[in-house]
């Protein structure tokens, strides 16, 4: 058969259904072959738009999402959300074209080392030298990015190879099991945990995978310690449970960082030092760590680790659990999580402290109420990157884990809009709601038109505010309230979207957010929500909490 033909049938082994991209002429024999297979090529109007839906999918489905673009600018287009989706563990595969190889020794139209490009933000990256190999290199290729911790691997196909005949058959996938805790390990976090006196439970962007989050509830339960979550670990614990202590990574004087700051022990399950640096939430650098996590821990002066755990985290849990009962029969819990309920009371509270607020423009936290109450435990709530983000990380609290998707890894603007898509292809019965700000929006606002051919009911809200708001926000703490100019100008956003052929609505007043998302999620296809927001919250925050901790 011919190259391409066998590299797709290679892709059908693998369980694809959905591709997301834009083609160029290097792969139109990949194209074609595709138009003789049950996978669904999704056309999108923007190689990094592909990326982030690819992205997402990955994430919520825990396959490997797929994106594809051409050699040279559909290559450099895709990656920014590769490298997203590889810093924030999403499982991801990325298909280039290339030039003929006859013309790649020397200096030719759109060719570039793709490869080379590729690397620093990709797990693994290869390209295709002989037809025969194709077999070998998509087995690799998703094996590689579904395994902990998964990311993105990128195959590059020149376009003269897709054409050439070739015998070959796909290979197989086969089930790999990740490796059990070593017993030595999980005697000592357990006597870690035993000798502590006031113990946390950092749960982070693992803990919310491989059925990890199960085991984490009942070392919650068992062990009596509360659960403090990374913006990417939200629902790792549902957050009506009272061992939920939600959510650290935004202000530096947070009531949950007060908590950190006078604990002994800090349980990370899952944690990946790039959501929140060690630094912010263990400045004294003299707490017992026990690090849980697929792989070893990374070096930082400020994460010590006093026993390390390192396997598959649920079987890691499990087994930590088990000789917690063995060992501690009759005596669990270890502490007293109602000793917590006053730091929940506290938090609790601020969450609601504006809710009847009816002020306009709307606050920040009266939307994030509002939007909290519509959506259903299993809802998907997506947010791009700005002041919206810190708001969101703060005030959105979840029920079940992967459903509030935070770019936090690579913290990239323009996330959300396309990643909304992805999450209701992954999940079409569920409500789907990207949170942009006026900002963000705009760097991806092409591929609504992907949303209105598709039919996909994803709801946009867009806080505006003109300007580059979290810019501004750090400048101000940094520089005594000074900025640089960060001003801009914002399209209708109603017409905009009857432009596209969708429904639009932007607020003109208080109260209206409920009966907004109510007709929006009644669209047969996408909607957008334009909601005037008083970021002057902002500064009152950092006034009453502290500095900002989180990076941009």
């Amino acid at each position: 058969m011919k190259a391409s033909d066998l590299f797709v049938r290679c892709l059908e082994a693998e369980g694809v259904t959905h591709i997301f991209g834009v083609p160029g002429e290097e792969n139109a024999d990949i194209m074609i072959s595709l138009n003789d297979s049950p996978i669904d090529f999704v056309l999108c109007r923007h190689e990094q738009a592909a990326a982030f839906i690819a992205d997402v999918y990955g994430r919520l489905t825990g396959k490997a999402g797929l994106c594809l673009g051409t050699l040279g600018p559909g290559a450099t287009n895709l990656i920014t959300g590769v490298a997203d989706a590889n810093m924030d563990r999403a499982p991801m595969v990325v298909i280039t074209g290339q030039a003929n190889t006859r013309r790649m020794h020397k200096e030719s139209h759109q060719h570039m080392d793709v490869v080379a490009m590729f690397r620093p933000v990709t797990k693994w990256s290869q390209a295709v030298y002989h037809p025969e190999n194709i077999p070998e290199i998509v087995r690799k290729a998703f094996k590689v990015a579904v395994s902990e911790k998964p990311g993105a691997v990128l195959i590059e196909l020149p376009e003269d190879l897709a054409e050439e005949e070739v015998d070959g058959v796909p290979m197989i996938p086969a089930r790999t099991r990740r490796g059990g805790a070593d017993h030595k390990a999980v005697a000592e976090a357990v006597k870690v945990i035993g000798n502590a006196k006031n113990p946390l439970i950092l749960a982070g962007n693992g803990a919310v995978r491989k059925r990890a989050a199960a085991q984490l509830k009942r070392l919650a339960d068992l062990s009596g310690m509360g659960v403090v979550n990374t913006f990417m670990g939200k629902g790792a614990v549902p957050r009506g449970d009272k061992h939920c202590l939600f959510t650290i990574g935004l202000q530096g004087r947070d009531y949950i960082n007060l908590a950190f700051d006078e604990c002994d022990a800090v349980i990370t399950v899952g944690y990946d030092l790039v959501e929140y640096a060690p630094a912010f939430w263990n400045r004294g650098r003299d707490k017992k760590i026990v690090h849980i996590d697929f792989t070893p821990a990374e070096i930082d002066a400020a994460y010590p680790v006093a026993a390390e755990v390192v396997s598959d985290i649920a079987d890691a849990l499990w087994q930590i659990n088990e000789k917690l009962e063995a060992e501690y029969a009759g005596q669990l819990p270890l502490f007293d999580i109602n000793q917590r309920t006053k730091l929940r009371g506290h938090i609790l509270d601020d969450f609601a402290m504006e809710k009847d607020d009816d002020s306009f423009p709307v606050k920040p936290q009266k939307v994030l109420w509002d939007v909290r109450e519509f959506l259903g435990p299993e809802d998907i709530l997506l947010s791009d990157v700005g002041a919206h983000k810190m708001w969101i990380a703060r005030y959105y609290q979840c029920d079940e884990p992967n459903t509030c998707l935070i770019s936090n890894g690579f913290c990239t603007m323009g996330f959300a809009l396309p990643g909304g898509i992805g999450a209701k292809i992954a999940h079409p019965d569920r409500k789907v709601l990207a949170i942009c700000g006026d900002a963000g929006f705009l760097m991806n606002v092409q591929d609504l038109e992907t949303a209105v051919r598709l039919k996909k009911n994803v709801v946009v809200m867009i806080w505006m505010d003109g300007e580059y708001g979290l810019i501004k926000w750090k400048q101000q703490n940094a520089f005594d309230g000074a900025h640089s100019e960060l001003a801009f100008n914002n399209p209708d956003f109603e017409l905009l979207a009857k432009s596209f052929g969708m429904w639009g609505r932007t607020l003109d007043g208080p109260g209206q957010i409920p009966a907004a998302l109510d007709e929006a999620f009644r669209q047969d296809g996408p909607a957008l929500i334009g909601v005037p927001i008083e970021y002057a919250e902002n500064r009152k925050l950092t006034e009453r909490l502290g500095n900002l901790a989180v990076s941009i």
